[in-house]
């Protein structure tokens, strides 16, 4: 339209000049100059008046683009990260209280096992025969003192002779009651429910109480340790929420502090926490590393990508909003108190509101007072 118009006036002044041309008086020259100036002085106003009315309508108008984002206002959460290891509670080696050669080997590496069940026994043989030995010295012994009693009872014989015969049969069965025990001591028992991970002597290999026989776990039930500095003493308590996670196995849980440690190791400055997990599929297992998120932090309030936060030539952070003026939009320039930011995301506690448009795609490249075009894509 614009091009149309300058070459209507252009044309307009060509054939005006090339009629004029042949009045060569100066009068009538002057003449022709101040009609002409009068034509050029109205299509100007014409040209103006449409080329206000074109602005309006073109929607293609060189503005720059931008995309807006709507602040979010939500529960913040800002997390310390570490690392743990996953232990289990009733996780052991079994080792005998006595030695001796293994006779018999009763169950496998991955069995299941009940409480009291018996998974190994080892050579007793010598301790039986030593009880055989005593029951029947007992057997005697009981005789001899039943005897002395109904004599005593009777008045008859000594007292001596009496007291000799019931610390004989007493003696005999506290020596039978100690061999009992070391016989049980030979019968390796499950302490717990659990399964039997690793057995560790072959059959007729000899065994001693500083080695150990069995490894038994139980992992229903377990638990990841982590430690943490002393600088979040203040902030850690039992019940804060975390977030475990386990890449090796890509699984994650949520759950809380179950213990906070009250001892500061002078090595590291640092102090221990527990986690206490459900593990009903049995997919974690001892030792295993865990990635923990802790929330140090929590609050609700206006949320912003961090990507959207500059700062000025004073250091002071802001963003760019977008409102309405005149049937257009118009960037505005905010300057926001940034809080803690986790996740990409920063919690701002001052200088936004709820109502509040980010000028997001496009906001490196305006200024405050700029006239912007919305993107709907």
């Amino acid at each position: 339209m614009k091009k149309i118009t300058l070459l209507f006036i252009a044309s307009a002044l060509i054939i005006s000049c090339g009629k004029e041309t042949e009045k060569t008086s100066l009068e009538e020259l002057n003449t022709q100059k101040t009609v002409l100036v009068t034509k050029i002085d109205s299509l100007n106003a014409v040209l103006k008046s449409v080329e206000a009315e074109i602005s309006k309508l073109d929607s293609d108008k060189n503005l720059q683009t931008v995309t807006i984002l709507p602040v979010k206002n939500d529960i913040f959460k800002h997390f310390l990260e570490i690392q743990g290891v996953a232990k289990a509670n009733k996780n052991i080696e079994i080792s005998p209280e006595l030695g001796g050669n293994v006779t018999a080997i009763l169950v496998k590496e991955g069995q299941k096992v009940a409480a009291g069940q018996l998974l190994i026994q080892l050579d007793d043989s010598a301790i039986k025969n030593s009880i055989n030995e005593l029951n029947t010295q007992l057997s005697l012994a009981k005789t001899t003192f039943e005897r002395q009693e109904r004599l005593w009872n009777q008045k008859i014989g000594s007292e001596m002779q009496y007291l000799q015969a019931k610390a004989q049969k007493e003696s005999l069965e506290n020596n039978l009651a100690t061999l009992k025990t070391q016989a049980r001591k030979m019968r390796i028992t499950a302490p717990f429910s659990g399964v039997v991970d690793e057995i560790f002597p072959r059959l007729g290999e000899l065994t001693s109480p500083q080695m150990p026989i069995v490894r038994l776990l139980n992992i229903d039930n377990m638990y990841v340790e982590a430690e943490i500095t002393e600088t979040y003493l203040p902030i850690i308590k039992a019940g804060t929420e975390t977030v475990v996670h386990f890449t090796s196995i890509n699984k994650e849980i949520k759950s809380k502090i179950s213990q906070v440690g009250n001892y500061i190791n002078p090595a590291n400055r640092s102090f221990k926490i527990s986690i206490n997990l459900e593990n009903k599929d049995q997919s974690i297992k001892p030792n295993l590393l865990a990635d923990i998120k802790i929330v140090d932090f929590e609050t609700k309030g206006i949320i912003i990508p961090a990507a959207l936060v500059q700062q000025d030539q004073n250091g002071k952070d802001y963003v760019f909003t977008v409102v309405s003026e005149n049937n257009e939009q118009k960037v505005v320039k905010n300057l926001i108190t940034a809080g803690n930011e986790y996740n990409h995301e920063i919690f701002v506690s001052a200088g936004l509101k709820e109502t509040d448009t980010l000028v997001n795609a496009g906001a490196r490249f305006v200024k405050e007072g700029d006239h912007v075009k919305i993107s709907k894509n």
